[in-house]
């Protein structure tokens, strides 16, 4: 069995089913885009051709075999147009549907409640990331490189959590880069903050977020106070 097709087998779904799917995604996924979950239809009468739903970080593609399995319908529906998604466990499998933005409510019956809870949980984070573009670079940015790695679930919860905190007037937030530790030995705090010779207005998504992650290893390592973080980061964030 080809190793390209073993991922999506966790859940019992049908092999056969699964590598005519990914033979023909080969030429209808985009740049950038990737398979995060395939569910096959399963019905308790032998279906030869089942029917089965894949979703990627960018749609939602319902696959429907015809002639006799020799052609396939595909039907995509981008996660922007995407209002809610939702799953109804039944005694024979689930029942996994979605409704668009016009009113549409599309369905798939039969699905094994497994793969049915997978894809809703996929789902269900896809459209957190289109609600939330900040949550989203972060994701993008953290996951292309491994020495900015950031958990998500701390990028939500630093997000979410919005505090009031009496610091110290700063007049020039946008003129101060922070000093990063070289060393692993305690850093000597500096007198006075580095100046930068660009400002937040002028940075990159990428350069802004890298400038975050510099104030929170000056936090984790004791150089600046909660409240003093705080303040950068709020700044940081009404440039992105």
């Amino acid at each position: 069995m080809k190793d390209q097709i073993k991922k999506f087998l966790n859940e019992e779904q049908d092999p056969k089913a699964i590598e005519k799917i990914t033979s023909k995604l080969n030429d209808l996924l985009m740049r950038n885009e990737e398979v995060g979950y395939i569910a096959v239809q399963k019905k308790p009468a032998l279906t030869v051709f089942p029917d089965s739903i894949v979703l990627t970080n960018k749609r939602i593609i319902i696959c429907k075999p015809k002639n006799l399995g020799l052609s396939m319908d595909f039907t995509d529906y981008t996660w922007d147009d995407i209002e809610a998604t939702f799953v109804k466990e039944n005694i024979l499998g689930s029942e996994f549907s979605f409704s668009t933005k016009t009113d549409l409510t599309i369905s798939i019956d039969y699905i094994p409640k497994i793969q049915a809870r997978k894809i809703f949980t996929y789902a269900k984070e896809q459209l957190d990331l289109v609600k939330n573009p900040i949550m989203e670079i972060f994701h993008e940015t953290t996951t292309s490189s491994e020495e900015n790695y950031v958990e998500f679930e701390d990028v939500v919860d630093e997000v979410e959590q919005v505090e009031e905190i009496e610091t110290e007037e700063v007049t020039s937030f946008a003129e101060i880069m922070p000093v990063v530790p070289v060393y692993t030995e305690p850093a000597v705090a500096p007198s006075a903050p580095v100046v930068a010779d660009r400002k937040l207005s002028e940075l990159s998504q990428d350069e802004l977020f890298e400038k975050l992650q510099n104030y929170k290893r000056l936090l984790d390592n004791g150089l600046i106070m909660q409240g003093e973080y705080d303040v950068f980061k709020k700044e940081i964030l009404s440039y992105m």
